[in-house]
């Protein structure tokens, strides 16, 4: 399965319930769900497409192996949450390519801002996120999930002006 390739879609129904059971495995894993994950995750065209956002796909024998959601929050602000990879696609660059993806459509629609919220126990999400230039914000007091100990942003305005 290492060598299989790994094919990047945008979302679609046919993934709807691929999308959801990614995300419940590992927040079940971890936490609780709460009532915005659950929001989200059982209804993603209402919740992320809708409103203006993307949900990426990872495919990998036509199977859903990884998943991702970029939620608009105001102008030039894009919430990156719900990245998800199944255990047995692991270790394949999956969650890679979905952050580059997301980046990408992030910068050609204008985005300034991405951000997410996260829980410090995810080292292994972290240090993703640190990889791609994610910096560490003050935590949201308004945030609407309970389990979020950290929050991160990455300027793609400094990005380009790196």
């Amino acid at each position: 399965m290492r060598s299989a390739t790994v094919e990047i879609v945008e979302f679609s129904d046919e993934w709807a319930e691929d999308f959801a059971a990614l995300n419940y495995e590992w927040i079940e894993k971890y936490f609780a769900v709460e009532t915005h994950g659950r929001e989200i995750l059982d209804h993603p065209a209402k919740a992320v497409i809708n409103p203006g956002g993307q949900i990426f796909m990872a495919i990998v024998s036509g199977l859903a192996a990884g998943t991702v959601a970029l939620i608009p929050s105001g102008v030039g602000r894009l919430e990156l949450t719900k990245m998800a990879v199944a255990p047995e696609f692991q270790g394949m660059g999956i969650a890679k390519r979905l952050m580059e993806i997301s980046i990408a459509y992030a910068e050609s629609n204008g985005t300034d801002i991405i951000f997410l919220e996260s829980h410090r126990s995810l080292q292994p999400a972290l240090a993703l996120y640190r990889k791609f230039g994610f910096v560490e914000t003050p935590t949201d007091p308004n945030s609407e999930y309970a389990r979020a100990d950290i929050r991160m942003e990455l300027s793609l305005s400094q990005k380009g002006a790196s």
